[in-house]
């Protein structure tokens, strides 16, 4: 079994808190002196730390893989700062849900019920506690660190604890949570010891703890509970609900009323990724620099195989490019979809009608700036519900699991059979193939440990786009101050693109961009030949941006909190 709240509680969570700000205190003005004494009460407080504002993930806007029109937010023009509300948000929510966690642990000791309950109470709020703080050292580095309920002057007062030693804490808590929580429950869902381990693991790798990622991604793997789900493309629809890979999720019901907004395939840009002849806005489309990751069905990048044709580029690719990019001339959302520009018109399946094709420049100036539209996650129920969905916000999955234990035995040079099963398997499922028939898929076979290295990245990319976890891969990597200052490209305007691409045989691409040490496609040669239009320049400080500021508000109201290098 996986990480699902129950929904029933989350919907009770809602109906009684909704109009109240998040405070200090859970559950409402309930007096502490009163409500920490039965089980169900300390299960309604463990179900009040998986609110949904808790868990904001990191968002595509501040990604190389997405583009907004002309628009950039303030980590990619570099413009962040202290007051930038996003940042104040998460802060505020992480230490909001901490102080929680705290109150429960400082509780639940003397509390009067089943051992066994009280082992799964504590696990939850460790569990939460350690996964709160991790997101926090990761992006702020040192943070302030408390695990007991804090006086008002102490919250007032408490300075920044070196990101090592809370590092530390952080593992003690996953690792009391592990000893504690089951691998699966018969009826309420919380945490699992399959979700601490993953959690872990996930810490460990974004702090370079080779060591510790690699044990526990392979504790996880090992308590065989979780297994690939078959269809890639079928398990981000909303009707698939508690999937086998699905280790740490939050949940969505149409039924309940409870839908997530969230970045990516989650939901926030549910009008924004719709064709605009579904009554969308398609204007939060894939990059060109995505779309040229995803290798032909040899293997090779697309700069290296004979396969990869650029007029027809999703021809030979590697099957999650078709279910991640909407391929020119599939049905989606209910309309054939076509960015040439010579398609006036395009198909309305339900009607058999053909209409004006919303998707051309030449017919509408909004239409997507890159000619491309996401299909990730994308179904029926989108178009219904035009500006929310019920696809379950995603935190961790098995195939991110396996991916991270091959990448930290690639960084520990530990390089074995087991490396290329977890990555296979992985890249396997994507042919609807079992990983051990190597001729039916690129499997890959070198033990290069640069070469492995390059792959794993590249197969993370794929693999996770639009899941709102490329954000810290480019961090970690070190990679942000090279994807991060690029140009974002787009499509010519409509005559332009006649002449120049159409009227000269050269759609969809005129040129195959080459790709360099790290898998990034160089567009550069394409614009300098007026191919390509340039639609915002991203601009990332490498002298700063690596960490987020502490936000102005903390540190106006306490003299001990410093600021962070830039700010």
């Amino acid at each position: 079994m996986k990480f699902f709240i129950n929904i029933f509680l989350i919907v009770s969570l809602l109906i009684c808190y909704s109009c109240a700000e998040l405070d200090l205190n859970p559950l409402s003005e309930a007096s502490t002196d009163t409500w920490y004494q039965e089980s169900d009460q300390f299960e309604l407080a463990v179900n009040d730390l998986y609110k949904p504002a808790f868990w904001l993930p990191d968002d595509v806007e501040w990604i190389d893989d997405w583009v907004n029109r002309e628009n950039l937010y303030p980590i990619t023009n570099a413009t962040i700062d202290s007051e930038w509300g996003v940042l104040s948000t998460m802060w505020s929510n992480k230490y909001k849900c901490i102080t929680r966690a705290n109150t429960i642990l400082s509780f639940i000791e003397d509390a009067d019920i089943p051992a066994e309950t009280k082992d799964i109470i504590v696990g939850n709020a460790l569990f939460v506690r350690a996964s709160q703080y991790a997101y926090l050292i990761d992006h702020w580095g040192d943070v302030v660190y408390y695990t007991e309920p804090l006086e008002l002057e102490d919250a007032f007062s408490l300075g920044r604890t070196e990101k090592s030693k809370i590092f530390e804490q952080i593992h003690k808590d996953f690792d009391e949570a592990i000893s504690k929580l089951p691998p699966s429950y018969g009826g309420k869902q919380f945490a699992t010891k399959g979700a601490a381990l993953a959690m872990k693991a996930r810490s460990a790798l974004y702090q370079q703890n080779w060591a510790v990622a690699k044990a526990a991604a392979k504790a996880c793997i090992d308590l065989g509970v979780y297994e690939l789900y078959p269809d890639y493309g079928e398990l981000f629809k909303s009707t698939v609900k508690n999937p086998k890979e699905m280790i740490f999720a939050m949940p969505a019901s149409e039924q309940f009323e409870v839908f997530n907004h969230w970045p990516g395939i989650n939901g926030k840009w549910v009008r924004g990724t719709l064709p605009r002849n579904a009554g969308g806005h398609a204007n939060s489309y894939p990059s060109y620099e995505l779309f040229c990751a995803y290798p032909c069905i040899d293997g090779l990048p697309i700069d290296e195989s004979p396969l990869y044709n650029p007029r027809e580029p999703f021809e030979n690719r590697d099957p999650r490019l078709s279910e991640t990019v909407v391929p020119f001339g599939e049905v989606h959302c209910g309309f054939v979809f076509y960015s040439h520009p010579d398609s006036m018109k395009i198909l309305n399946v339900e009607t058999g009608k053909y209409v004006k094709n919303q998707a051309n420049q030449a017919v509408d100036r909004y239409a997507p700036y890159t000619g491309l539209l996401w299909k990730k996650g994308v179904d029926e129920f989108w178009i219904e519900n035009i500006s929310r969905n019920q696809n379950d916000l995603i935190i961790i999955r098995y195939a991110d699991v396996l991916l991270m234990y091959a990448e930290a035995k690639i960084e520990l040079n530990e390089i074995d059979q087991s490396v290329l099963d977890a990555v296979n398997k992985v890249r396997a499922r994507a042919y609807k193939v079992d990983f051990t028939q190597t001729t039916e898929y690129p499997a890959i076979t070198t033990t290069n440990q640069e070469e492995l290295r390059k792959l794993v990245r590249n197969e993370r990319r794929i693999e996770l786009a639009f899941e709102d976890r490329r954000y810290m891969d480019l961090i970690r990597w070190k990679l942000a101050e090279k994807v991060l200052n690029k140009p974002v490209y787009g499509l010519l305007s409509s005559q332009l693109l006649k002449e120049r691409i159409v009227d000269n045989g050269l759609w969809f691409f005129p040129d195959t961009p080459n790709l360099d040490e790290d898998g990034i496609a160089d567009f550069g040669p394409m614009y300098a030949a007026g191919y390509y239009r340039i639609l915002s320049q991203r601009q990332f400080d490498a002298s700063r941006q690596y960490l987020w500021p502490i936000p102005s508000k903390e540190i106006l109201i306490n003299e001990n909190m410093k600021q962070n290098p830039g700010y």
